[in-house]
């Protein structure tokens, strides 16, 4: 008797957009919802879990182009085994195989969801996107720029265009004790400054070298910066900090599955993307309490008030950082504003228990649009 949701994602590794289907499945009724998930690849703490949470993971191989036969014709047939109720895809691959093998597969209501900052996609990757809607019921757009470039410049359909936000869980918080075993054992000393980051380790998208170049400028040897998370240009990361002179101030710990402990180290949250979909770990660092510096651009600029809840600061300038970080240590009662004001916006609009809430609500909607009634359900 329960609505079977079958999600399609890219990877399964460390970043948002699995964090957030973590999030969702966690937050919905297991007496209601049952989930599976297709993907590309899987692994790691996230993958975890999901198994941990009953989730079934199926892993299909990457796509060598959106309509890849046989990737579909996999789809196909775990459509055909799990019959689910709903269909519902983010990244490009995932919408892929919403909409195509979704729409082959005959099932009810299809569901798309923006979670890129799509602005550098090409006009082909549009017109293939207006496609796969035409065959779908709803697209999801993460943030107010994303739902801004769906209407705007791929000039989808209004009418099939939903905002909803993403949504983050309050932090549990280790003892103090616990804080200052990890202060120690990373090395910080009383009076350093923790400028911090979180995110996968590709350094086109994430740009944590100009948080680097930034901390070059400033010259401060008790300034630190922290990096949290994984990726294919850690150790360019790492030798880079060591080239500009930085080895002794900067500190990489990698993937870490609960990274409150990490947020609570810092005193500067610092976001340096080229581009950003939406900014989970902005939000994160807000429930945190921490000011956050973020370069204006996607649903970074949608989150961060400037002047309010930290400071947004043009992509690609070291500069621009260097400048906020050095006026917020200068400023720790500025700080301490910044934060309490992040925690505050962050709670109000970008809580899990909102988002779980508008995507049920969104499901039950269109199950309703289509008069598929949830009681009536087979198994």
């Amino acid at each position: 008797m329960k609505i079977r949701v079958l999600h399609c994602i890219e990877t399964i590794s460390s970043g948002g957009v699995e964090k957030v289907r973590l999030t969702l499945i966690r937050g919905l009724d297991k007496e209601k919802f049952e989930h599976k998930i297709v993907c590309t690849w899987e692994g790691g703490a996230i993958a975890n879990d999901l198994k941990e949470e009953g989730v079934e993971l199926i892993p299909i191989g990457a796509f060598k182009h959106p309509f890849h036969y046989f990737k579909h014709k996999q789809v196909l047939k775990i459509i055909k085994t799990f019959n689910p109720h709903i269909i519902h895809g983010a990244i490009f691959e995932g919408m892929s195989m919403a909409a195509i093998s979704g729409f082959i597969g005959g099932v009810p209501i299809r569901i798309l969801e923006e979670t890129s900052d799509p602005l550098m996609r090409t006009n082909r990757a549009i017109l293939i996107q207006k496609m796969f809607l035409m065959i779908s019921d709803i697209i999801i757009g993460v943030s107010p720029s994303v739902v801004k470039y769906l209407a705007e410049r791929a000039k989808l359909s209004k009418k099939k265009i939903v905002e909803i936000y993403n949504g983050v869980d309050q932090p549990i918080f280790s003892t103090i004790q616990t804080i200052k075993e990890l202060r120690r054992n990373l090395g910080l000393k009383e009076g350093d400054i923790i400028i911090g980051s979180v995110g996968r380790m590709f350094n086109e998208v994430k740009r944590f070298t100009d948080i680097l170049d930034a901390i070059k400028v400033i010259n401060n040897a008790s300034i630190k910066i922290l990096i949290v998370g994984d990726g294919p240009d850690r150790t360019l990361i790492s030798d880079y900090a060591m080239k500009i002179g930085l080895a002794s101030q900067f500190i990489s710990v990698g993937f870490q599955n609960n990274t409150s402990d990490y947020y609570r180290l810092m005193d500067i949250f610092c976001i340096a993307s080229a581009h950003e979909g939406f900014g989970l770990v902005a939000v994160e660092a807000m429930m945190h309490k921490l000011p956050v510096i973020a370069t204006e651009v996607g649903g970074l600029k949608d989150i961060v008030v400037d002047g309010i809840t930290g400071f947004l600061v043009p992509s690609r300038s070291p500069q621009s950082i260097a400048n906020n970080i050095a006026a917020l240590i200068q400023n720790p009662e500025l700080r301490l504003r910044f934060g309490e004001a992040g925690y505050l916006r962050a709670s109000e609009n970008y809580s899990a228990a909102r988002y779980c809430e508008q995507i049920e609500n969104l499901y039950y909607t269109l199950l309703d649009q289509k008069g598929i009634v949830p009681n009536t359900f087979s198994n």
